[in-house]
């Protein structure tokens, strides 16, 4: 008997010891919150204190300047669905590639648009005749007819916001001449059909009411015409003007020079896809200027996060994936495309996605997007705890590369300097700089250039993106 009590004894140590080991791994999973199985190292609680030290403003005007030199190659631009734009996708994916990057370049169809359609627009029949630049001082129309036409220009009631905008106003219009119309008043396809209807065989729109070298850029509504309709600055508008009764012009709208253009999206290799975090910038440009600002600081600043993300060797436990997006200015048809394509489990793989467009601007403000509290909150408790004051936006909602996620429920979130519109006094005692101003007064002009980004906001933007980088990368 002495003997069995032992055994028994020593088994039911052992089985306590057993269990004292089961409930102890048990402990440890469920505090790790995931598999036991899993081997990937644990991020480093340092890791938003080292990628902000390693992505700093010389890192972001590298690229910045980059794609300043692409444009200054290729015609002033970097619009989507050309070759400007395509150097700078190259570029892009070539240095993801070369830091270690899963990259792939998702290539999908364009819109008809000013962006990809080729045309001329020039004087005839008069001394000095002058040819206009395609993008700086016109563009044609969404939805505008293909065609050639050399003819007579003869103005329409081009005096009034309401040119146009009546049958009446053609009256004794000349058979096969070109209409000049001001915009206002009216819809561009109004004033495209009372021309056509009136035997114009083309329709050129100037800008009013804007700054006087910004090309209008129109699109034209069902039912579409059948002639060209052409949008033109307002400088180019009085300049024809001018000559009224004088000159003919020549109006030439052909094919598209490329109808697809191009994401470029990147992943780290390890990292739960179940938690992936996304970051995203437009990389393309409006057909005016080289879109340094906008968006180039933006693409700009994502990229230098993702290199040295890769250069740190950081290895954070969810995965993260960086977006380059065509189009977004003619309607967020890349970001558009690329949600489209997501199956129901990618989209809630996502638990973040956020967005930078525009991080540069010159009188600058320091804009958080609204969102939910676990995106929003790591921009505001960044700020807040290095005493920056900044504002919360919902003014962007549906206007960027986040308006498709939103609309599928993934949590966004971003930031933003401002673009056209002008500071408020409240924003310059908050922010500095000059109040009734515009944030960016070469928001989609030709001086958009490298030499019209602010250093001190890349330097703030670019920390705090990469400080919410590290942190989501690691929830």
């Amino acid at each position: 008997m002495q003997n069995l009590t032992r055994i028994t004894r020593t088994r039911v140590a052992w089985l306590v010891v057993g269990l004292l080991a089961l409930l102890a791994i048990t402990v440890a999973v469920a505090l790790a919150g995931g598999n036991p199985g899993r081997k990937e190292a644990p991020a480093s609680p340092r890791l938003s204190e080292e990628l902000r030290a390693a992505v700093n403003p010389a890192g972001v005007l590298e690229h910045a300047e980059r794609f300043q030199t692409i444009a200054d190659e290729h015609g002033g631009n970097r619009a989507a669905g050309t070759p400007g734009y395509d150097a700078s996708a190259r570029y892009v994916a070539n240095r993801l590639r070369r830091a270690g990057y899963e990259v792939t370049v998702q290539r999908f169809e364009l819109p008809t648009s000013a962006a990809t359609l080729d045309a001329g627009l020039r004087e005839t029949d008069v001394t000095g005749a002058r040819e206009y630049a395609l993008a700086t001082d016109f563009a044609p129309m969404e939805r505008t007819a293909e065609g050639e036409v050399r003819a007579p220009l003869r103005p329409v009631d081009a005096g009034s916001p309401t040119s146009g905008c009546e049958a009446g106003d053609f009256a004794g219009f000349p058979e096969g001449g070109v209409a000049l119309l001001r915009r206002g008043a009216c819809t561009f396809g109004t004033k495209a059909r009372n021309a056509q209807e009136a035997g114009a065989s083309a329709a050129l729109v100037f800008n009013d009411g804007e700054p006087p070298g910004e090309v209008l850029l129109g699109a034209l509504e069902e039912p579409a015409v059948g002639i060209p309709i052409v949008g033109t600055s307002a400088a180019v508008g009085e300049d024809l003007l001018a000559r009224e009764g004088t000159s003919g012009v020549r109006v030439f709208v052909g094919d598209a020079a490329s109808n697809h253009t191009t994401n470029v999206v990147a992943q780290t290799r390890g990292g739960d896809k179940d938690e992936t975090v996304m970051l995203g910038a437009h990389l393309d440009s409006v057909p005016q200027g080289p879109g340094i600002n906008d968006n180039g600081s933006g693409s700009a600043t994502v990229l230098e996060i993702a290199l040295q993300l890769a250069e740190l060797g950081a290895r954070p436990g969810n995965r993260v994936r960086f977006a380059f997006w065509g189009a977004e200015e003619i309607g967020l048809v890349g970001s558009r495309h690329y949600v489209e394509g997501l199956g129901e489990e990618e989209i809630s793989d996502l638990s973040a996605y956020l967005n930078f467009d525009m991080l540069g601007s010159p009188n600058f403000v320091r804009s958080v997007y609204e969102g939910p509290d676990e995106v929003e909150g790591v921009f505001g408790e960044y700020f807040e705890a290095r005493g920056i004051e900044v504002e919360t936006s919902s003014a962007l909602d549906g206007r960027s590369d986040h308006g498709p996620f939103q609309e599928e429920g993934v949590p966004t979130g971003g930031l933003f300097s401002g673009a056209g519109g002008a500071k408020t006094k409240e924003q310059h005692e908050v922010f500095g700089g000059e109040a009734g101003a515009p944030f960016d007064a070469c928001y989609h002009q030709e001086c958009d250039d490298a030499e019209n980004l602010n250093r001190r906001a890349i330097d703030q933007f670019s920390d705090a993106a990469a400080h919410a980088t590290a942190v989501l990368a690691q929830r």
